[in-house]
This record gives C-alpha cells, structure tokens and sequence, in this order.
C-alpha cells in the first residue's frame, strides 16, 4: 500500500550528534515569564510548554529486580483563553491484574502576577483524579487552579512501572510551541531496546557510558556456639547506557485540512524491548510480530471464548434467516438484527466488558460486545465471518506491534467477490459502508485458528453527491429555484447524520443560513431511513443575495450556495498525506432561465482538469439555448488518501477548479 510505504518513512533511526542541556527548575518561575504577553516565536500560539524534562531510569529494585521509573516535569505558559485547557493534565497507566503501575503528581502550581509579585497557587487534593479507561489502562488527572491568562502552571509526576521493559513514548511536539524538551534513559547492558522516531523534525542526541553497582546483602543467623547475625555483601558491576534527547524551539503542530489524526506526524521517541542478555543466562527475544500480538488477543477470555457463544441469540435469529439464502441476505438479516436489539454504550475496546450474553440480554454494550456479537451470529448464519482489529483515527497509528496498538473491532464476511467489512455499532453503517472513526489505514483480521492477515479499511466505492438544480433570475437579481439531491454510501451516511435528532424546522433553519441566507419552502425527503438506497432530499427556494446587480448587469456564479470558494489547500509544502476518508464524485446538473430582457455577456469557458495516475478529474461544461443556460459540473477524487508526493498536483487541481466554480455569468439587458 502506498500509505504504508509513506508511513514507512517516518520511522528513522536515531543519529547521535552532541548537545548540551540547559538547565531548568521547577520553582524558579520568572516575573519576565509571567509578563510575557505572546510567544516570541509564534504569536498565534494559546499556550507553550516553556520547558519538559523527563527521564525513565531502569533501576534495580531489592524486592523486584528491575523495575522502570519515570519521572517528568513541565512547565507551561497560558498566553489566552484558548489555553486553559493546557491547565488539564492527565497521565495513562498500565491497570492489569498481572501489571499495575503508579502514578503520583507533585509540585503542581499556578503562578500568577499580581501588583507586580509572584503569586503561587498549590493544586490542592480536590483537582486531582484517578478514572478507568478500559480494563486494561487507568489515567489519572489533575485540573490546576486558578488559571487565567498569563499564568504559568508548573507540576511533575512518577510512574513506577513493575517491569524493566516499558519505556513509555516520549513526545517531542505537541499543538503548542515546545521552547525546551529534553528526555534521558537510562538502561543497563542486560536491555537491548529498539528506539524509533516519527515526525519531521528531530531531537539532538548524545550517549555516554555510565558505571552502576548493585549491592546485595545477605544474613545469616549464628549458630550456639556464635548467636551472632553476620552481613555480608557482593557487588555487581554493569554498564549503563544513558541517551539524552534535546528538542529546542520546536513549532507547533498546525492542523491541516484533511489530516486524520495529526499525532501520527508530530515528533516522538518510541522504544520497543528487544531483547534481554544477563549473565549466565541465554539472550531472550522480545520483539513480537503482528501476528503474535493478535493470537494473544484472541486466546483473552473476553474476546476469542466470546465469539463461541450463541446459545443466547440462535431462537431470535433462526426464525428471521428463514427464506434467506444468499450471502447478502444473510448479512442484511444479522447486521439489523443485532443494530435492532443491542445500542453502542459509547465505550470503545477489542475486549467485552458485559460479555456478548449479557449484553444482548440487557440491549447494551461496548464495541467488542456488539461487532463480537455480530461476528458470532454472521457464522451461526453459515458465513465465513471473523473479527478484524482496528485503531481509531483517533487512536492513531503505531509503530511497533502491540496490543495498545488497536482500540476496536469490526467483523468480516469473507465472500468469492471480497471481504465485508461490517460495524453494528452505528445505526447508520451498511455492508462495507462503516463509522469514519474506523478508516484508519488498515486493520488486523484474526481466524479462529489464530493466523491473521492485514486488511485495507480504506473505500474503493465511490461516494456520489448529485444535485440537481434550475433556477430563474429576475431583474432585480432575486433568485428562485428549485433542488434535488441525491446522496449514496459514505455522503449518504453523513446526511442522515446530519439530520438525525433534528426537528425539520431546525434542520431547514441551519440550511438556510449555510447557503447565504437562503429561504426554503416544499422541502421533502426520502429514504431517511432505507439505508440501502440513496438519501433524497427536494426543496424549493428563493434569495436575494445570491447575485449581484451592478450598473444594469447581473453577475451570478452558476453553482450559487454549492459553489466552493476557497482552496482548503494553502500550505507551499505539505508534510502529511491528504486523507479525504473515501473516494467521492460530486456532479451538479443546473439549469439558469435567462431573465426577459436580458442576454448572456460572459460565460465560463468549459474546462477540463485530469490529475495523473487518474488521481481525480473536473468538468465543467455549459450551453446556452435562446434564454436558457444548461451547466454540468463535476469533481471527481478517485483515492481516499493523497500523498504527499501528489500534494502539489492536488493543490493546483483545486485552484483550478475554484476558479472555475467561483467565475461569473454576466448577463446583460437586451
């Protein structure tokens, strides 16, 4: 896939040039900090992260052997009121039964100026948080007091890890300015850990070789002849790697448009253990592939013991598969079926949290109890059905295999013509048509004899958007005209999103106002509900400022409210791939009546613009008729991910087809 072999890209082995730290401390807030009333380097900026040191140190504990501990500190300068949510922290941890860590912040103040003094604000017990994020990660929060603008909020937190062999990803950049970061590890010769960088711009590296000792001491209690304990101790030698990472002024992460998730491209440090050598001992590998990583998930006891489960669901589901013979129907039958009878809880994961039993029996769940579930009665209904593991956009992409690595699952059909993608989560999904939060790239499918193989979540159907239009100029430049439209898959589903829980009267309201302060009257729709067939919209409308009337003449851009005004791509250089989701045609068919009295002075030449590799193509093609005006327009994009190679052909794409949508009609009086 061309997205893999991008992504690919980004994962750089580090290079070790030498730089010298600056030194920071917590405490040592400045009046000249507090007084600063923009960044110096970024005045837009809402907020900046002055400095953050962190270092993971694997230490050697008497009672557990090695262990990880990380200690970070941070400061933070709010520059304006879109910055206060820089005054919520939060920190994930590792909650197993079998891996449990710790967590503890200290030393969290608010600074503030007030007549010219330093004022110093400590978070007191009642801003601080500990909450579950699923079964196996808990987060705990602090909410710092008093913040306003100009403040500086400073704090630092411990992790203990009971384990040698996490060192947690460590970022580089974030949405603010980051003015210093600096982060240390420090591992021990018995650890061979693999470090990979993403993003675009680098730290500074240098290493240095350190000696460490541990000591063991032992007792032995003394005999009758000698009641004396005697001590004695041994000492170990080992050689320590310590690699310190410096980033200085690195810019803030600037969302671009059609970004998926954009720390997916922001600097960062990963480590992934490879392997163990202590002495005497054999070496021991560490560094797993994605299939070991999915085979673990399936053998958990709330996942692969799940999807063998049915007794609860077979009587409900025997008598609506009865008459339905091919795949499709089978697929219709489940998929409804399951949407019908179990609504999304709202809480993601791969693993059950009620367990599909209960809840089908309690008509809510997580979404591993729905798509599970679904996968469960796809297969009782005969078909090849298995469960396939999904990061969310949100979620983002991983490095390294891993469990942390998915936080969804869908299922899988897998017919003579393809795979099925399915998710019964959404009312609105259908075959192959699911949730945007689950194209992410690619996703791991899991058969019951624990093999897996990659599969493409992206769409290859395309998504249409047809509208159809015809309105009538009068000489005072009010427009009256009538719509119909018409959306399929992806557009369809974003429709009834869209209109979903809205009274009309409300939905009609934000219409109007989104196209120029339109008024709609007769409007009508269709298939809100059938979800296989397009969603149709009708209405008829009038506006007054939809043209203009300048010196006698009439200028209208023919698309009016549908026209696209401005490039949403600007950047000269484009450093993420452009994800649009899906592939997606837009085509309007317009017909203008020529007011009595007038005729057509300028008209749009017809255009057609084709990028290479069949990447995307407009048309635009218009025909006048004695006092009619017949227009066809249509924009065409073929991949739902751009790259950046084809950033420059795409922008200029765009810029033509804007200035092609945007020119005007003059029409002028007879």
């Amino acid at each position: 896939m061309k997205i893999i072999k991008f992504f690919s890209l980004l994962i750089v082995l580090l290079f070790t040039p030498k730089v010298i730290g600056q030194e920071f401390k917590l405490g040592k807030v400045s009046i000249a900090e507090l007084e600063q009333k923009k960044h110096p380097k970024d005045s837009s900026a809402a907020a900046a992260i002055l400095y953050k040191k962190g270092k993971t140190r694997i230490e050697f504990d008497v009672n557990s052997g090695f262990v990880s501990v990380t200690e970070v500190e941070t400061r933070i300068k709010i520059y304006k009121k879109e910055g206060y949510k820089w005054a919520n922290q939060s920190v994930w941890y590792h909650n197993e039964s079998d891996f449990k860590e710790k967590v503890a912040f200290s030393d969290a103040v608010t600074y503030n100026l007030v007549d010219g003094k330093i004022e110093k604000i400590k978070l007191k017990s009642d801003g601080v948080f500990d909450e579950a994020v699923d079964k196996f990660r808990g987060q705990k929060k602090i909410t710092m007091p008093n913040v306003k603008e100009g403040s500086v909020i400073e704090f630092s937190y411990i992790i203990r890890s009971p384990s040698a062999r996490v060192i947690k990803e460590w970022g580089f950049q974030t949405s603010i300015p980051v003015n210093y970061s600096e982060f240390v590890t420090y591992i021990p010769e018995y650890y061979v850990f693999n470090a990979r960088q993403k993003g675009y711009v680098f730290p500074k590296i240098t290493r240095v070789k350190n000696t460490r000792t541990i000591v063991f001491t032992s007792k032995e209690r003394g005999g009758i002849n000698n009641p004396l304990t005697s001590f004695t101790s041994d000492k170990l030698n080992y050689t320590e790697t310590q690699t310190t990472y410096v980033a200085v002024d690195f810019p803030a992460m600037k969302d671009e448009a059609y970004v998926n998730n954009i720390d997916n491209y922001s600097s960062s440090i990963q480590h992934e253990l490879s392997m163990t050598k202590f002495p005497q001992a054999e070496m021991k590998m560490y560094s797993v592939d994605w299939n070991a990583v999915v085979k673990t998930i399936y053998e958990y006891q709330d996942f692969g013991p799940e999807l063998n489960k049915s007794g609860y669901f077979e009587e409900d589901l025997r008598k609506k598969l009865e008459g339905k013979n091919t795949i499709d129907e089978k697929i219709l039958v489940v998929l409804d079926h399951v949407k019908t009878n179990v609504k999304w809880n709202d809480y993601f994961g791969y693993n059950c949290d009620n367990g599909v039993k209960k809840a089908y029996k309690e008509k809510t769940g997580n979404i591993a109890d729905i798509n599970l579930m679904l996968t469960a009665m796809l297969r009782y209904a005969g078909l090849t059905a298995n469960p396939v593991l999904v990061s969310t956009r949100a979620n983002g992409i991983s490095i390294f295999p891993n469990r942390t690595a998915f936080n969804y699952v869908i299922a899988a059909v897998e017919t003579p013509n393809g795979k099925i993608l399915l998710d019964a989560s959404d009312k609105f999904s259908t075959p192959n048509v699911l949730p945007l939060r689950t194209l992410n790239w690619s996703g791991r499918l899991i058969r019951k004899d624990g093999s897996s193989e990659e599969v493409d979540l992206m769409p290859q159907k395309t998504s249409n958007d047809i509208v159809f239009m015809s309105y009538s100029i009068d000489a005072e430049g009010k427009v009256t005209g009538k719509t119909r439209r018409q959306c399929t898959d992806y557009n369809a589903m974003i429709t009834r999103e869209n209109i979903n829980g809205l009274k009309e009267e409300e939905y009609l309201e934000k219409l109007e106002n989104r196209n120029n302060k339109i008024e709609i009257s007769e409007y009508s729709r269709t298939n809100e509900k059938e979800l296989l067939l397009p969603t149709m919209e009708t209405y008829s409308f009038t506006g007054n400022n939809l043209c203009e009337v300048i010196g006698g003449k009439i200028y209208v851009s023919p698309m009016l409210f549908f026209t696209n005004e401005q490039n949403p791509f600007k950047q000269d250089v484009r450093e993420y791939p452009v994800d649009f989701g899906f592939p997606f045609m837009d085509k309007y068919s317009i017909t203008l009546q020529i007011p009595e009295g007038f005729t057509a002075e300028v008209l749009p030449a017809p255009s057609i613009i084709n990028m290479e590799d069949n990447l995307g193509s407009f048309k635009f093609i218009i025909a006048a008729t004695e006092n009619m005006l017949q227009i066809n327009i249509q924009h065409q994009i073929n991949e739902a991910i751009v790259s950046t190679e084809q950033y420059e052909m795409l922008k200029e794409y765009y810029k033509g087809m804007i200035a092609k949508e945007t020119e005007k009609i003059v029409l002028k009086r007879i």
